[in-house]
């Protein structure tokens, strides 16, 4: 009988070193998959928060050309520079109006406005725009140099290369 209980201990601490590297290697999994997962998310907090600030600059520029027009000029310009990346996604703005703006989350469709979208990731931004001349839809640019212009009859965006 003696015999028979040291070979029972034997086995139950073999048993509680496999269980305990198996439950570690579970709960050190778990861990990395959270954390991976947190940080996916902050990094599209991340984009988000980049696109509305470019966003939000090239509307205030917008701003400037609408105000800048008067019934002398037929064509005014503005070139802008902005960062060519929002946390470490090329993007693209896009010139919307009103009609397409009204879908888009917090606006209700009483302005026109900018659509950044991040390529590569589901990210995107919606920016009003205050402006008294028609814009061009659809016109749009990628990151980097902007101009933005008003050619006698709306105000539309392109790129520029540098």
């Amino acid at each position: 009988m003696i015999g028979s209980q040291h070979h029972e201990r034997g086995v139950s601490i073999s048993v509680t070193h496999v269980l305990t590297l198996g439950i570690t290697t579970i709960l050190v999994a778990m861990l990395l998959v959270s954390a991976s997962t947190m940080l996916e998310t902050e990094q599209d907090r991340n984009t988000e928060a980049s696109l509305e600030t470019v966003g939000e600059r090239i509307a205030h520029d917008i701003g400037v050309v609408d105000q800048a027009v008067d019934d002398r000029d037929d064509s005014v310009a503005v070139t802008t520079d902005q960062p060519r990346q929002a946390g470490n996604s090329r993007y693209t703005v896009t010139m919307r109006n009103r009609s397409v703006c009204k879908e888009a989350p917090l606006l209700n469709g009483s302005n026109d406005c900018l659509h950044l979208t991040a390529d590569g990731t589901d990210t995107e931004a919606y920016i009003p725009i205050e402006a008294d001349e028609p814009i061009k839809n659809g016109s749009s640019a990628s990151g980097g140099r902007i101009k933005i212009s008003y050619t006698g009859d709306e105000i539309q965006i392109r790129g520029e290369n540098r």
